[in-house]
């Protein structure tokens, strides 16, 4: 009996999966970005994002996450397992590259952030140039990688506490905006009617939906503990339809929140950089407690994003480093220091970022450098993306090789064709989203930023092509 008792507290709930997952999938900010693209009408692509994508999206998820529980679940263990070693590499290589204008936008979001929580307001940045937001952002970065190594796993319980505490935040202003309106407050967004929240579908709207697919990826982390459930076949969709009941509940009244406080129709040009700040101001106002929310959102931002800032640039260097064969990585990026440290990996991390922000360094403002970096974002995150969905075709081709304890979808040639559908949709996302938004169309600024998207693209991924040449005629000296 003590026996059993004790193996069964090893099991996760689907309760608590469903909570991890929800923490890597939305955030307050993930809301302001999407608001600033499609107004209102982001509302009907929330529902219909959920629905068509993050569900079965999920649950691929979880049928990979338990066929390759003994490789730890990891994405380029699910290619490695039913494509081979090299394009397992290189799915590592491109999910890591992928990273690299994630922590760029993570530290210029800490530099925005500590001026607000010091400031309180968005001053700090508009007396400030280009050049000097990119040194600061590069001084984040030696900073963080710095002391990573002496502090990460305090680090790690900052970054976990600080998530939380943001979606606390979040939650926070849905329900204190909409209970605002019952005390007297007014909806800024006119007219707030049934076609104010359908979306035009034109260019633009497609140049968009790779920052929708941004925002919601990320349950490929949660997949390890698919096989950690007690009845992964009844218990994992569980978890993912109470993961869709939040994340619709946080984005459909999230999104309605923000149109009680911005006019929809005319929005802030540099709602992306500051609007999480102007809208925890607005609520403080409305609630007549001044800057009061807005500064408990700045701090908990900057000690969340600085936390998690660390852990990444820590993380996806090591699993890069770690998760590539010999005959693919060379030797002085393999190379460690006495307390197992990949500090060649680290350099070219930073070379990397330092390249990425020196592309963005000739745009006409802080304001451009900032969203621009978002964009490019949700054009290399939805591209990796594709790699979970072409693994699950090719295990649904052969699903008795695969065997699994959960299977989404019991018919193959169905399974297939979702698989197809979601693959189809984020490549699209992926290839539209090469376009500049928030710009002029066809402006000079509007072709550079065409040209620097491009460049980001190759250089960031062709170089991962190089480095098995490299690392062969390495092979071949020795």
């Amino acid at each position: 009996m003590e026996e059993n008792l004790s193996t069964k507290s090893h099991y996760i709930s689907w309760p608590t999966l469903a909570l991890m997952s929800f923490v890597t999938v939305i955030g307050f900010d993930d809301l302001i970005y999407n608001f600033k693209n499609q107004g209102m009408g982001v509302i009907t692509s929330w529902v219909l994002m959920l629905f068509l994508y993050v569900i079965p999206y999920s649950l691929m998820v979880g049928q990979l996450g338990s066929i390759f529980n003994k490789e730890g679940g990891g994405l380029s263990s699910w290619i490695r397992g039913t494509n081979g070693e090299f394009l397992g590499y290189f799915t590592a290589w491109t999910y890591w590259a992928a990273s690299i204008p994630y922590v760029v936008d993570t530290a210029n979001s800490v530099v925005v952030g500590i001026g607000w929580a010091i400031t309180g307001s968005g001053k700090f940045q508009d007396t400030m140039s280009n050049e000097h937001f990119a040194l600061l952002t590069l001084i984040v970065f030696v900073v963080f990688i710095a002391i990573q190594s002496r502090f990460k796993h305090t680090l790690e319980l900052l970054s976990s506490i600080g998530g939380i505490a943001m979606f606390g935040m979040t939650i926070l202003f849905v329900i204190m905006s909409i209970s605002s309106l019952g005390l007297g407050g007014h909806i800024a967004t006119q007219p707030m009617n049934l076609s104010s929240i359908i979306p035009k579908f034109n260019l633009k709207y497609l140049t968009t939906i790779g920052l929708l697919i941004y925002a919601v990826n990320g349950c490929e982390l949660i997949a390890p503990f698919v096989t950690k459930m007690k009845k992964p076949s009844s218990e994992f969709p569980k978890s993912m339809w109470m993961l869709v009941i939040m994340t619709a509940f946080l984005t459909i009244f999230g999104s309605f929140s923000l149109g009680i406080f911005f006019n929809a129709h005319h929005l802030p040009e540099d709602l992306k950089m500051n609007g999480s700040y102007y809208a925890f101001q607005a609520l403080g106002k409305q609630y007549h407690v001044g800057n009061l929310f807005m500064y408990l959102f700045a701090w908990t931002e900057v000690i969340y994003l600085a936390a998690l800032l660390a852990v990444l640039l820590d993380a996806m260097t090591r699993m890069l480093i770690s998760d590539t064969g010999t005959q693919f990585m060379p030797k002085f990026l393999r190379k460690t220091n006495k307390d197992g440290l990949p500090v060649n990996g680290y350099i070219l991390t930073c070379l990397l970022s330092g390249f990425i922000l020196l592309l963005g360094i000739f745009l006409p403002d802080m304001n451009d450098i900032f969203n621009w970096l978002l964009n490019l974002n949700g054009i290399i995150s939805p591209g990796v993306t594709c790699w979970i969905f072409y693994a699950f075709m090719q295990v649904r081709k052969n699903s008795k090789k695969y065997p699994s304890s959960y299977v989404f979808i019991k018919n193959d040639k169905l399974a297939w064709l979702v698989g197809f559908w979601a693959l189809a949709i984020t490549a699209i996302a992926t290839f539209f989203g090469v376009l500049p938004q928030d710009i002029s169309f066809l402006s000079t600024t509007w072709w550079y930023e065409l040209i620097i998207n491009i460049i980001a693209i190759v250089v960031l991924i062709g170089l991962g092509a190089i480095l098995p040449l490299i690392t062969k005629h390495e092979n071949k000296k020795l």
